[in-house]
């Protein structure tokens, strides 16, 4: 038998919860994949764990100190693994000729340009990072279009829908009547709505099904995450907003929908364990072990559905507005959300404050169409600086 070439896989955020499952799929099949580089924000003594087990060619630490703190650990114990610093040295992971795979797992805009690095290097890409196609949106999938990538999402909603979805990408619009994205409702979906105001960090941080970090985790709770995810799904699988629905599925068995026109719908199911899209796409088009645990139907009650209350979770909302607005304004949700979570998780501001500062922020800030990616940063720094002031207004 003719042996598998291996796989040369960087991991961009290998120190977060997909990074580290990542890994563990990784690990799982040694033959038919290598870590190739590895990325990290500030997690030194995690990152040098992870190089000692797995021998990367090359890391890279955004954080300057941080960076050279790791440099030295890496010397002290002899590992031949260089170490780079800065979002300079992790975007040129990202297009690095030595690496095939990407995991883009980097939370929130910061992980634009080596996503975009990636695409336009024709990569397989690993998107994990959903604010990559909710700031760059067009731009991004021209990069995706023009590098020759494949682009397969990691999300659990968005992997289910693609693995609903035929080969034929060309078929997709003529096939399909509208996607169902599931949630699980969060850690809030029951809590009196006159309370949600006196919701703590610690409180919102407790998700119900997944271990996840604390901005995604209050994304979850505000169901803000899901907003981003109704733009993520517009631009992979080209859908008007109208054909995105959003549904609350507690028991989060079913990861979404797909409803095509003759009425019939296809869904995924199992157990929420990311591994699952994440070895979906590092094997795509093939299968292999995940890891995760199997599905027993014998000890499932039922499976329950309702939708979001618009009251419950306001900024779900925002995301069909801001698809029908100017070209850019998801770039300003975007930004304005990062600002207010971090404000909350701070506790600079209150809970609802986090959909007030949002508001407030697509209210103040009208974004021209951006033609690089320099004009996404420079409207992403536009719509920090507004969410900055407002969360300070609201902290008086």
């Amino acid at each position: 038998m003719k042996p598998i070439n291996k796989q040369r896989v960087a991991i961009l955020g290998s120190t977060g919860s997909i990074g580290t499952s990542t890994l563990d799929v990784i690990g799982r099949h040694p033959d038919r994949f290598e870590v190739a580089a590895l990325t990290a924000a500030t997690q030194v003594d995690a990152l040098l764990a992870q190089i000692a087990r797995f021998n990367p060619r090359v890391v890279a630490m955004a954080s300057e100190a941080h960076g050279r703190e790791l440099a030295e650990k890496v010397r002290q114990q002899g590992l031949p693994t260089e170490v780079a610093i800065g979002p300079a040295a992790i975007e040129a992971i990202g297009r690095d000729e030595r690496v095939d795979t990407v995991m883009a797992a980097i939370v929130g805009a910061a992980g634009l340009a080596p996503c975009m690095a990636a695409a336009r290097t024709g990569k397989r890409l690993l998107l994990a990072n959903k604010e990559a196609l909710v700031v760059g949106g067009q731009l991004f999938m021209n990069a995706v279009r023009e590098g020759g990538a494949t682009l397969l999402p990691i999300d659990s909603e968005h992997s289910a829908i693609f693995q609903c979805l035929p080969d034929d990408a060309d078929t997709w619009s003529a096939r399909i009547s509208r996607i169902h994205l599931t949630s699980s409702g969060g850690p809030f979906r029951q809590t009196p709505v006159a309370e949600l105001a006196t919701m703590t960090p610690e409180q919102a941080c407790a998700h119900p099904n997944f271990a996840m970090g604390r901005k995604i985790s209050v994304d979850s709770a505000t169901m803000m995450n899901k907003a981003l995810e109704v733009i993520e799904a517009r631009w992979l699988f080209n859908l008007a907003p109208e054909q995105i629905e959003v549904v609350i599925h507690p028991q989060q068995i079913i990861h979404s929908m797909v409803e095509f026109t003759d009425a019939s719908v296809l869904a995924q199911l199992g157990t929420p364990d990311m591994r699952v899209p994440i070895a979906y796409g590092l094997s795509w088009p093939e299968r292999i072990e995940s890891g995760a645990s199997r599905l027993d139907f014998s000890t499932l009650a039922g499976l329950h559905f309702e939708p979001p209350s618009r009251d419950r979770f306001p900024g779900l909302y925002l995301s069909w507005e801001v698809l029908r607005a100017p070209e850019g304004t998801t770039t300003v949700l975007n930004a304005a959300n990062e600002v207010a979570v971090a404000a909350f998780l701070e506790q600079r501001i209150g809970f609802a404050d986090i959909h007030a500062v949002n508001d407030a922020t697509l209210a103040a800030v009208a974004p021209a169409a951006p033609a690089s990616l320099h004009d996404l940063l420079a409207l992403d720094a536009a719509a920090r600086r507004a969410a900055e002031l407002e969360t300070h207004r609201r902290a008086a």
